[in-house]
C-alpha cells in the first residue's frame, strides 16, 4: 500500500541522525501480565472494533495497522505497551470493522481516514496522544501528524515512509518504487475481491507468505476480510487512492511542514512494497528529533515479522 497525499512535497533538514539504541530504562513502571480487551469506539455513525490494554490513566498509545491485516497485528506491542504503563489501542480501521463498513470509493478518501483516527483519539477521551502506523496506518499516521502536530506526542511508522518521498519516488516511472507500486491498479479494480478469495482465500494467504504468523493469528485476517462485502471495503483503500490520483498529483496545494514531534521510523531491507530511496529520503521530511532504523533481512510485515525489535524500539522511542 501507499498514498500520495494531495499536499505537495516540501524537504526539511532532519536534525537527528542515526540514534545509538540505548537500553529501556530499568525505572519503567511494570505491570502485571494485561488482559488484551475487545472494545468498541464510536465515532459519529462508525462503530470501531478494537484491542484494548493498559490502564486508562495512562498516555494513549494509537496503532494503526495497514492491509490486509487488523489491530490484531499489534498483539505483541500491546501486550508490552500495557505492561510499560501505557494505554494501548489498536483499532480495525475503516471498512475492516463491521460497524464501520461504508460501501461507497469516496467515503475512503485520506481526509476520511485520517478524521476516524482523531475521531477515535476524542472518542477514548484524550487530547494528546503517541500515534503509531504500520502499511496504510502508516500512511494515515503520517497525514495525521501532518495535520494535527499539536496533539501528536511522538510518531511512530513502520514500513511506510513520508508521502513526501513516496512521492517522489512514483515521479519516476522507471524508479524503483513505481515498480513496486504497480500493483495498486489491480488492487483497485471493480471487482478484485474476487481475486484475493478465489481458491480458499489462495491469493489472500499468498500476501503474507514467508511471515511465520501462527495459523490461529492469520484466521484472524482471513475470516475479517473473508467476505466480498468485507474484502471490497478494505480494497476501497486502493480505489480511493487511484480514483484521487490526479488530483493528488496536480500541484495545487501548498507544501505541507515538515513533522515536528519525536520521529521513529522502522524499514525493513526486504520490504517488497517500498524502496529503499524513498526509505531513506524519508528524513529530508522530518524536522524534529528523528530515528532511521533500517533492519536488514526483515520485509514488510514488521510488527509480526519483527516483534521484539519492533516493540524494543516503540517502547525505547515513548521513554526517550
Amino acid at each position: 500500500m501507499v498514498w500520495i497525499v494531495a499536499l505537495g512535497l516540501m524537504a526539511a533538514p532532519a536534525q537527528a541522525g542515526l540514534p545509538t539504541e540505548a537500553p529501556i530504562p530499568s525505572s519503567m513502571p511494570l505491570s502485571p501480565t494485561p488482559t488484551i480487551e475487545h472494545i468498541e469506539i464510536v465515532v459519529g455513525d462508525l462503530r470501531f472494533d478494537a484491542l484494548a490494554a493498559g490502564p486508562e490513566s495512562g498516555d494513549l498509545v494509537l496503532l494503526l495497522h495497514g492491509f490486509p491485516q487488523t489491530g490484531h497485528s499489534y498483539r505483541a506491542q500491546i501486550a508490552a505497551l500495557a505492561e510499560a504503563g501505557y494505554r494501548a489501542v489498536a483499532p480495525d480501521q475503516r471498512g475492516y470493522s463491521p460497524g464501520a463498513r461504508p460501501t461507497r470509493v469516496e467515503d475512503y478518501v485520506m481526509g476520511n481516514l485520517v478524521a476516524d483516527a482523531v475521531g477515535m483519539v476524542d472518542a477514548l477521551g484524550y487530547e494528546r496522544f503517541h500515534l503509531v502506523g504500520h502499511d496504510w496506518g502508516g500512511a494515515v499516521a503520517w497525514v495525521v501528524a501532518t495535520r494535527f502536530p499539536g496533539r501528536v506526542r511522538t510518531l511512530t511508522v513502520l514500513s511506510t515512509p513520508h508521502f513526501g518521498a513516496l512521492g517522489a519516488g512514483l515521479s519516476d516511472p522507471d524508479s524503483e518504487q513505481s515498480q513496486r507500486s504497480s500493483y495498486f491498479d489491480t488492487f483497485a479494480a471493480e471487482g478484485s475481491e474476487a481475486l484475493f478469495l478465489a481458491d480458499d482465500k489462495a491469493f489472500f494467504r499468498s500476501i503474507l507468505e514467508g511471515v511465520e504468523i501462527p495459523e490461529a493469528d492469520l484466521n484472524v485476517y482471513l475470516e475479517r476480510l473473508g467476505t466480498p462485502e468485507a474484502m471490497r471495503a478494505a480494497l476501497n483503500w486502493y480505489s480511493a487512492l487511484v480514483a484521487g490520483r490526479t488530483g493528488a498529483t496536480g500541484g495545487a496545494s501548498p507544501p505541507p511542514p515538515p513533522i515536528q514531534m519525536p520521529t521513529l521510523y522502522v524499514w525493513g531491507s526486504e520490504d517488497v512494497a517500498f524502496a529503499r530511496e524513498a526509505a531513506e529520503a524519508t528524513r529530508e521530511f522530518v524536522a524534529g528529533p528523528y530515528s532511521f532504523h533500517a533492519l536488514e533481512g526483515r520485509g514488510h510485515w514488521l510488527p509480526e515479522e519483527a516483534a521484539e525489535t519492533v516493540t524494543r524500539l516503540i517502547l525505547e522511542h515513548l521513554s526517550s
